[in-house]
């Protein structure tokens, strides 16, 4: 356990954030799986009108320094190239 003050708020400070980082993370991960359930489903219209939500949450993701930017274009890249198979 920490004793002085700066190092107990540093823990504090790190448990609030991981809990915000895997919170954005999780949408990353939910929205690129519904795109990809409605694609396999054939309904590639209504996944293509998800494909912003999923990008968004990915550019929020890469603004808060969650995922790194190559990290997310390949994300981006992966995705699309799903849908249009």
């Amino acid at each position: 356990m920490p004793n002085k003050p700066s190092a107990k708020k540093a823990i504090r400070q790190s448990a609030k954030r991981n809990i915000l980082n895997s919170a954005r993370k999780e949408a990353i991960k939910n929205s690129v799986k519904k795109i990809k359930k409605l694609a396999q489903a054939g309904k590639k219209d209504e996944a293509k009108k998800l494909v912003a939500a999923a990008y968004q949450a990915i550019d929020k993701a890469v603004k808060r320094g969650v995922i790194k930017k190559n990290t997310a274009n390949r994300k981006k890249s992966r995705l699309m190239k799903s849908l249009n198979k």
